[in-house]
């Protein structure tokens, strides 16, 4: 029973930390301008080389925390992440945000974990007076030019502006008819978008977003784009 009560309380902590990121991505219209010179999924295709040597920056950042070296950071090692970034998040925002990134369960986040972690905390923490989510390895700049571009991207497909994706948006802007050079077949555009559509509900939010166009850039070169 208690853990039936434990699930549920976590489910109802989760959705809420949801609710308040659709609101954010709604208000963040306002703040990223960026996303209307975004013209077809060339212009997004064409953001993929900078965004993978940001991320690569950032896997640098995460094995340094990765002390024991088992490709996943513990509750312990992200608090002592955190407190170098100097974010001032209580012990209960902490487990909420962990939580609410190891996916897979494993108790121990992973690199692509870390990355949406970081980016959650860069658009929903309150961060202290004194840093902007920076540290010795990891400066303001780099958290802008990795996670505003991303920003932008889900603004771009979020038609509607209603802070999720709908699957006919998706399609029809991915399918510009102004850019028929650049349409991808529809078969791809329907796997792309059920890689995000974690429900199968035809509406996806940022966070299911985030975890799916990370996959697409890919960390190397060479990784396949979408």
């Amino acid at each position: 029973m208690l853990c039936c009560c434990v699930k549920s309380e976590n489910n109802k902590k989760y959705a809420e930390l949801d609710s308040k990121l659709e609101r954010k991505m709604v208000e963040s219209r306002r703040n990223y301008p960026g996303h209307r010179r975004l013209k077809s999924m060339d212009s997004i295709i064409m953001k993929f080389p900078k965004l993978r040597e940001g991320l690569r920056n950032i896997r640098s950042v995460f094995e340094s925390y990765d002390k024991d070296g088992n490709g996943t950071i513990d509750m312990e090692e992200l608090k002592k992440c955190l407190e170098e970034l100097k974010l001032s998040l209580s012990e209960e925002e902490v487990k909420g945000l962990y939580g609410w990134c190891d996916v897979d369960g494993s108790k121990g986040i992973e690199f692509n974990e870390f990355i949406v972690l970081l980016c959650l905390i860069y658009l929903l923490a309150k961060p202290s007076s004194e840093s902007s989510l920076e540290s010795r390895e990891m400066g303001p700049k780099l958290v802008e030019s990795v996670f505003d571009p991303i920003v932008e991207v889900f603004l771009f497909l979020d038609k509607d502006g209603k802070g999720k994706l709908n699957k006919a948006d998706v399609i029809k802007t991915l399918n510009n008819e102004d850019y028929p050079l650049e349409r991808s077949p529809s078969h791809v555009t329907n796997m792309r978008f059920e890689e995000m559509d974690w429900g199968r509900k035809g509406k996806v939010g940022f966070r299911e977003f985030l975890f799916a166009f990370i996959g697409w850039v890919g960390l190397d070169d060479a990784d396949d784009c979408i």
